[in-house]
């Protein structure tokens, strides 16, 4: 009795109404407002969590959200496609794939000109965060390659922002040699749950993409891990890549939830569109189970309405992509979001660089070993 009324204390006008509620999401909200961070988190458990009614659901992860971050607070983030086509990956989703007829030509690795000019743009129009993807299986073989963008990421940074980059699978030493030059983040997407991810890629292993989120975490750069739902999977797998994401020994600092952008060519082209309803389930769900994490409302964002994505926005998103493409797919342009952040009184968040990982003095002490290739 006494630690429910220290938890009402704590949650303040909101414990009157929680109290009532005895949903999966009404219980585990308030278990992680009073405890905090965990990572033994059962499937069974986020399953009864998604499954709670969404008025319920979106409630409690706006409890959880108000509890750990600044309530209205967004982080914008631009991502720029800086070699675009020709990746010889077969992932069912993916216009860039070399396999699949989408009319798009592979182009070479963007000069630095152009990227830094982009990134200009891009902090003008108000994003902190500036990400750069290249449609690559892996960094190896591309020394050339990957020192210019070790260039990038240095300018960028010292523009004030942040720098994230997507670049396929990396080797550790490659992991450490992004975090010497002032990376950020480093996004290596999930897609999937373990068990449907064989349906959607057969090119690299979900075990693989474990191993680059281990060196990017290991290297000290905090890690940006999500996946996108759409694909034909069922509510089962949703949950386990929820379940992955938040049983890894570090939840990840960024969690974007795309919807699928179907684009004809591709073997998932005639996939029906996501509907709202889907993603706040996950927003929320991804929330509860992973708190301090930024979620990030990403891919798909353009078809939905200002309500709609409000409603994102209370059930727990405090990120997105702005800018009128995503790599190679519609965004919502500046303007669309300018207007929105002034109707629901959404703020920008600022740059967080004091957030970042340190590396282990055992590494930072290590000579940087040179990329193969």
């Amino acid at each position: 009795m006494l630690m429910i009324r220290s938890l009402r204390t704590q949650l303040g006008p909101w414990a009157s109404r929680a109290s009532f509620s005895t949903s999966a999401a009404a219980v585990e909200a308030e278990r992680t407002i009073r405890d905090g961070y965990r990572n033994d988190w059962s499937r069974e458990e986020i399953k009864s969590i998604y499954d709670s009614p969404i008025l319920d659901l979106v409630f409690h992860g706006a409890q959880v959200h108000r509890h750990v971050h600044k309530f209205g607070e967004v982080q914008q983030c631009t991502l720029l496609s800086i070699k675009t086509g020709g990746c010889s990956e077969d992932c069912s989703y993916c216009p860039q794939s070399s396999r699949y007829d989408t009319g798009l030509k592979a182009q070479r690795l963007m000069n630095k000109g152009a990227v830094v000019a982009a990134a200009k743009k891009a902090k003008e129009a108000g994003s902190t965060r500036f990400c750069m993807g290249a449609a690559w299986r892996d960094t190896v073989g591309r020394k050339t390659n990957f020192s210019q963008i070790l260039d990038y990421v240095k300018e960028i940074r010292a523009m004030g922002m942040e720098v994230c980059c997507t670049l396929g699978m990396l080797e550790k030493q490659q992991a450490l040699e992004l975090k010497k030059a002032g990376l950020t983040a480093y996004n290596h997407n999930l897609d999937t749950s373990r068990e449907h991810y064989p349906n959607i890629i057969t090119t690299r292993t979900y075990d693989e993409r474990l191993e680059t989120l281990q060196y990017v975490r290991e290297a000290g750069i905090s890690v940006c891990s999500g996946g996108i739902i759409g694909l034909g999977e069922a509510e089962e797998d949703r949950v386990g890549l929820l379940h992955t994401l938040a049983t890894l020994p570090n939840h990840p600092e960024s969690v974007p939830i795309n919807a699928l952008v179907a684009v004809k060519g591709t073997p998932l082209q005639d996939q029906k569109p996501v509907e709202i309803w889907e993603m706040i389930r996950m927003i929320a769900t991804a929330r509860i189970v992973m708190p301090k994490a930024m979620v990030r409302l990403s891919a798909g964002r353009v078809k939905f309405s200002i309500p709609e994505q409000a409603l994102c926005f209370l059930a727990g998103a405090n990120s997105i992509f702005t800018g009128d493409k995503l790599l190679t797919t519609p965004n919502n342009d500046f303007d669309a979001d300018q207007l929105m952040f002034k109707i629901l009184g959404l703020t920008p968040k600022t740059p967080s660089f004091s957030e970042e990982i340190p590396v282990p003095e055992s590494e930072r002490c290590e000579e940087a070993v040179s990329v193969a290739g």
